[in-house]
């Protein structure tokens, strides 16, 4: 008996491979058939290493050709496994925004959306555009920093399309949940509810020309960091950790993460907040009380920049809690304080954007004249 090539790919066309839509010989799967009398010889391609997926395909051909062209045929398959690259995270760029800053930590309670809401007037004091994502969507502080906690965006048209206008308080144009939600509703969402907020806060979004967006991100590492990093080119991220033994120890997760072979996001560097106790009273004294420049100590370590110490004093956390940020105290000691914190991150930003390839974002490329860099 002589097999027909023709017959064998008509009855190969009904089946696939696990996991794909098209049938094997549409998808490209069978790479080739020939036959010799009553024997075929199937070259079979599969994207996926699965020992499983491979194992069915090649059970599947078999019982196809048998039931559908011969019971007699001798089939002999050879399986290849291609493997696309992996490509790398880079996210969709949006229109106008230049740079977008990641500001993470690795566990709660060190002040990074304090040090998110600081840093965000500063550099529009500097002159610069800037725009708050509040990624935090289970704990959500921007309207209360902002003192914007019963603001809703309003709808606009973009294009012929609806799109939300972000809030603007001190000229810092801010999209949070805590927009969406009741002050005393608890956020109970899974993954992938979060990240499908996060997308539309992005993208379903009218930032217009921002220099800068900061992202409030969630403590620790998890889905929402995973799911911004796939959504948006990250520029980079800035760490925030106090001294102590146990934040050092998730901060150093958090680089880790982030200088991960997967992620691959530039660490621009590691913010020491909390750094020492300054009594109003005595405003020359320090007292370590958290521990003596344990952040400072772990940048080094891990070859990335320390950004500069933040002491703990009782106006940032006032001025946190009634809506103007801490950094807007003209010529006091915390204005000086995150005037400096924030010139290193500006001009980490430069350097990452000469030194590495860019990313789909547009980049800055120079900060000559701008008052953030020192010359």
């Amino acid at each position: 008996m002589k097999l027909d090539r023709k017959d064998i790919l008509k009855a190969l066309e009904t089946i696939t491979i696990a996991g794909e839509g098209k049938n094997m010989v549409e998808s490209g799967a069978i790479a080739n058939v020939v036959t010799f009398g009553d024997e075929v010889v199937v070259d079979l391609v599969l994207h996926t290493p699965a020992m499983h997926i491979k194992k069915r395909a090649e059970d599947d051909i078999r019982k196809a050709i048998l039931e559908k062209v011969s019971a007699d045929a001798k089939i002999k398959i050879n399986s290849k496994v291609e493997v696309a690259d992996k490509p790398e995270i880079k996210g969709k760029s949006i229109p106008g925004i230049k740079n977008i800053i990641g500001v993470a930590s690795g566990k709660g309670g060190v002040g990074k959306s304090t040090v998110t809401a600081n840093l965000a007037v500063t550099l529009a004091k500097m002159g610069f555009s800037v725009g708050i994502l509040d990624a935090d969507i289970y704990g959500p502080s921007m309207p209360i920093m902002f003192d914007v906690e019963g603001e809703k965006p309003v709808s606009v048209i973009v294009d012929g399309k609806s799109k939300m206008k972000p809030v603007e308080s001190y000229e810092v144009k801010i999209l949070s949940i805590g927009f969406f939600t009741a002050p005393s509703q608890a956020v109970i969402w899974r993954g992938p509810m979060a990240s499908k907020a996060l997308n539309q806060m992005i993208f379903d979004a009218d930032w217009g020309e921002l220099d800068f967006m900061l992202v409030d991100l969630p403590p620790g590492t998890g889905d929402v960091h995973l799911s911004i990093v796939q959504s948006l080119p990250i520029t980079g991220v800035v760490i925030v950790s106090t001294p102590q033994a146990v934040a050092l120890a998730d901060a150093k997760k958090g680089v880790s993460m982030f200088m991960s072979e997967a992620i691959n996001v530039p660490v621009l560097g590691i913010i020491e907040n909390m750094a020492y106790f300054t009594p109003e009273e005595l405003p020359e004294n320090k007292y370590y009380i958290f521990g003596k420049e344990g952040a400072k100590d772990l940048a080094e370590d891990l070859g990335v920049p320390f950004l500069g110490e933040i002491p703990i004093v009782q106006s940032i956390r006032e001025a946190g809690d009634y809506g103007r940020p801490a950094a807007m105290q003209s010529a006091s000691p915390i204005e000086h304080i995150f005037d400096e914190v924030t010139r290193n991150v500006v001009q980490e930003v430069v350097n990452r954007n000469e030194n590495l390839p860019a990313t789909e974002a547009v980049k800055i490329t120079t900060m000559a004249g701008c008052s953030a860099v020192k010359k």
